[in-house]
């Protein structure tokens, strides 16, 4: 084989790695959201992984009534970006029964810059969301609330495993409590890791839960 197509073989060999290294892959978590059973809403999310780097999209909305009055309306939207487990930038905005909340968020050479509106501060450099589609932000001990802009103490307690329906299957879980500030909330997750359910306590002890769909 003469040279020249030598180094043809090699540019088809290194764009062809090229391309394999930087394929993206994604997955989609939508969850129905029920109170006390009932359903009201929806929240979806979207992970995006390429070379390190995700983007996670989310969105909710939630509709409450009372004697076909609209009690309670909630509507959310975020997006993040990642470098490994670190945040590199956030932007949200949440309208929680008329009241809004815009936040943005970027890595900085000082550590993590936070715009919550009526305060901007700096956090440590490798900062995480509640991060419920990846169970290594269960280690942390504070962690960004992307719809507020607080930074919270965190406490989490893994309880006793338990089977849960999934999409009418049962499936056996790891079940992890956790507490920041006024939020409680539990957590359900399969055995390879993959985040199967919430509920969280809502004001009068309602329960708010997530169901995939």
């Amino acid at each position: 084989m003469n040279k020249s197509k030598v180094a043809i073989v090699l540019f088809v060999f290194a764009l062809s790695a090229g391309l394999a290294s930087a394929q993206e892959t994604t997955r989609n978590w939508n969850f129905s959201v029920l109170l006390d059973g009932s359903k009201i809403g929806y929240h979806t999310f979207q992970v995006t992984e390429m070379d390190g780097s995700r983007e996670v999209r989310s969105k909710a909305s939630f509709d409450v009534k009372f004697f076909f009055i609209n009690a309670f309306r909630y509507r959310h939207e975020n997006t993040e970006r990642w470098v490994d487990d670190c945040l590199l930038e956030i932007e949200s905005y949440t309208n929680s029964n008329g009241k809004k909340f815009n936040i943005t968020g970027s890595k900085t050479e000082y550590g993590f810059y936070v715009d919550s509106g009526p305060i901007d501060f700096d956090l440590p450099e490798c900062v995480m969301t509640f991060a419920y589609w990846n169970p290594d932000f269960l280690q942390q001990k504070r962690l960004l609330n992307p719809q507020s802009g607080e930074y919270l103490d965190v406490r989490v307690e893994e309880l006793e495993p338990q089977a849960i329906a999934v999409r009418g299957q049962e499936v056996d879980a790891r079940v992890y409590s956790v507490k920041a500030k006024a939020m409680e909330l539990k957590l359900w997750y399969s055995d390879n890791d993959e985040w199967l359910a919430l509920e969280s306590l809502a004001k009068g002890g309602r329960v708010i839960r997530y169901e995939l769909s």
